[in-house]
């Protein structure tokens, strides 16, 4: 039988020896029985360390010669992406096709249980050529178990089309072999409740997703510090973000950082670049584009910087 639909005995559907008496644990006792499991979490992310570096290293080097990320995946796996690829924009101020997440059976998905698309790995090939994936993306395929054929589909897709292909998945290498750029095994072990793989295995995927996406706009300069200077200024929570990282990074009084916001066209990053260098807005504006969007860099050039 295939190892895509012979699943017993995969890491993610055994039965974990701590829990065989779940249904009779009291709350502070399964509690505790979570708390337990959860630290195998860690453990896992540091055992991925090297490969999620090297995700991080090919997907910024992808999106910084204007290639797009894509995260692909059904059920639990594909809502993860879709949460980590929507939180971007606001974040860094990416543009909403930067970082796009591709789901077996699209937005209605998030609301409703669609698992049986998951077995469609014509749907997940046909949902890279949708989107026209080239040489100069990178595809992130995020299935628990390693098995789910619509994540398997869209990676044969995006390797004939020559993108950067990342696999995601909580079982060892020896279950589900793969042939991909960056093969990311995190090993959280059997879930508590057997099978259920939007608890351990959902909850490491968001860390190493985090990991993936942050480092990445790291490395594109979207972040000067440990600031996030591209945060878009759109709404009450996101300006007072704003004027707290120019008020901390300049010691400017609130009033003075939101007359410096405004006349930047209220952009963080540009706005330090103008304190710090004495540049009027089009000037540091061009310094910036020039420097690929990376504060630290311009600032070497124009001006002194903090």
């Amino acid at each position: 039988m295939s190892p895509l639909t012979d699943r017993g005995h995969l890491l993610t559907e055994q039965a974990n020896p701590a829990s065989h008496s779940l249904d009779r644990l009291s709350s502070l006792e399964l509690v505790d029985l979570f708390n337990q499991e959860d630290q195998r979490l860690l453990v896992a992310i540091a055992g991925a360390r090297e490969d999620l570096a090297l995700a991080l290293d090919r997907t910024a080097a992808a999106l910084a010669q204007g290639g797009r990320l894509f995260y692909v995946g059904a059920g639990t796996s594909g809502r993860l992406g879709v949460l980590d690829a929507a939180e971007c924009p606001p974040t860094f101020c990416t543009p909403p096709e930067l970082v796009q997440a591709i789901i077996a059976g699209g937005e209605g998905a998030l609301v409703r249980s669609s698992e049986g698309l998951e077995d469609r790995r014509d749907d997940g090939a046909a949902a890279v050529a949708d989107r026209h994936i080239s040489a100069l993306d990178v595809v992130v395929g995020i299935t628990a178990g390693g098995t789910t054929p619509y994540v398997h589909g869209a990676l044969a897709e995006a390797q004939t089309r020559g993108a950067t292909t990342i696999f995601m998945a909580c079982v060892p290498r020896d279950q589900v072999p793969v042939t991909v750029d960056v093969d990311i095994r995190l090993l959280v072990g059997p879930e508590i409740l057997a099978g259920s793989t939007r608890l351990k295995a959902g909850t490491v995927t968001k860390l190493a997703l985090n990991i993936l996406s942050t480092g990445t706009m790291v490395k594109l300069g979207k972040v000067y510090g440990n600031r996030m200077v591209d945060v878009a200024v759109t709404n009450t929570k996101l300006e007072d973000r704003a004027l707290r990282i120019l008020g901390d990074l300049t010691a400017l009084e609130r009033e003075a950082a939101k007359d410096l916001l405004e006349r930047s066209g209220r952009s963080v990053k540009l706005a330090l670049l103008m304190h710090w260098s004495g540049l009027d807005r089009e000037t540091a504006q061009g310094v910036l584009t020039e420097h690929h969007g990376q504060l630290r860099v311009a600032l070497g050039v124009a001006g002194d910087g903090a």
